[in-house]
């Protein structure tokens, strides 16, 4: 099942509860950029609240909702609402995230609910919803999804995500750096082994600048590269994630790196060029493997790179991607390979 099926899945199984969505409603973390049937009837345009800045721009231009990329809401969109529905994100500290935001942003009895897939972990959903309502209870199950209600009473204040914001150290080829992290992140408050082995291979064999980061999470290879190579200059990055451009510029400002943080789905097409993008992109949506994003990232990147310029990409061996670094980009080599990652080097002709 497709991560859009399964978005779906989850706004059908609202839709056929919409008599819950009444008064003002919100959405948080909406799967797909559908909304759901039945907001007709709501006393003002939907609020939805989106980590994924694609998702935001397909609905900017909608007149039946208000979107807001990321969980820093400006104050004309923080007003009180009656109902707010979250769906099930992957992880659990991301969940915890948004039920302290449900609790600042509803009104006092407001209702909170909540929808998922069983196999995107509904059940354990539930349960932290109980945890904070207790006459949390499951109102319907179908399509493979469960909807529960919860009433939320007392007013918890405003909401902060840079309260959520936490701080590690790590290390890669004798070079340290302090990195900002925030739930739903992907590395999680460490150096995950793929970007470990890329930056392994950055230090043996340096890059030219200007340098840009795709799916750079919380800006570690682009502050690492600054950091190890102080002459290289700025080094741009994009990102998909809201969390992830929040720690990136704060992990950037920490230690003392250049270069703009861009929240995009893949690459603008008005970006510029050059001469090296590193990367460790993304192959899962949700539980499920899916390179669908890098393959369009490599379809794009060529012309974002100048001539003679360079790939240098990470990623799990089983993953397909070294025909597509040739097919896309150039003539590719390995330039490291152990039993689980390979760090691959496509270059432009000049």
């Amino acid at each position: 099942m497709s991560e859009a099926s399964s978005g779906l899945n989850a706004i059908a199984a609202l839709e056929r509860n919409a008599d819950l969505m009444t008064g003002r409603v919100g959405l948080i973390g909406l799967p797909v950029p559908h909304l759901p049937a039945g907001l007709e009837t709501a006393d003002a345009p939907t609020l939805v609240v989106t980590e994924h800045a694609g998702l935001a721009d397909a609905l900017a231009g909608s007149d039946r909702c208000r979107v807001s990329f990321g969980y820093d809401l400006p104050d004309e969109l923080a007003q009180p609402l009656d109902t707010l529905v979250l769906f099930v994100p992957k992880a659990r500290q991301t969940l915890d995230m948004q039920l302290a935001m449900a609790r600042a942003l509803l009104v006092d009895g407001g209702r909170l609910v909540l929808v998922g897939e069983k196999r995107e972990g509904i059940a354990g959903a539930a349960r932290q919803l109980q945890a904070l309502a207790p006459d949390a209870h499951k109102v319907d199950s179908a399509r493979h999804c469960q909807v529960w209600v919860a009433s939320v009473t007392g007013v918890a204040g405003t909401f902060d995500p840079l309260a959520w914001l936490q701080w590690h150290e790590l290390e890669a080829a004798d070079t340290r750096l302090v990195v900002a992290n925030m739930p739903g992140i992907f590395s999680d408050g460490h150096l995950d082994e793929g970007t470990a082995r890329l930056l392994e291979n950055l230090a043996e064999m340096p890059v030219a600048g200007p340098v840009l980061d795709f799916a750079c999470g919380s800006g570690v290879i682009g502050a690492w590269l600054q950091a190890r190579h102080p002459g290289l200059g700025p080094v741009d990055a994009v990102d998909v994630q809201a969390q992830a451009v929040i720690c990136a510029r704060q992990t950037y400002q920490r230690n003392g790196a250049r270069g703009e943080i861009i929240a995009s789905d893949g690459l603008p097409a008005d970006l510029g060029r050059y001469r090296t993008i590193v990367t460790n992109p993304p192959f899962h949506s949700g539980v499920r493997t899916d390179t669908s994003m890098t393959e369009r990232f490599l379809r794009d990147a060529r012309r974002h790179l100048l001539p003679g310029g360079e790939m240098r990409l990470v990623a799990n061996r089983f993953l397909p991607y070294q025909p597509l670094l040739e097919q896309c980009v150039g003539p590719c080599q390995t330039l490291f390979e152990d039993r689980r990652f390979a760090v691959y080097q496509a270059r432009v002709s000049s």
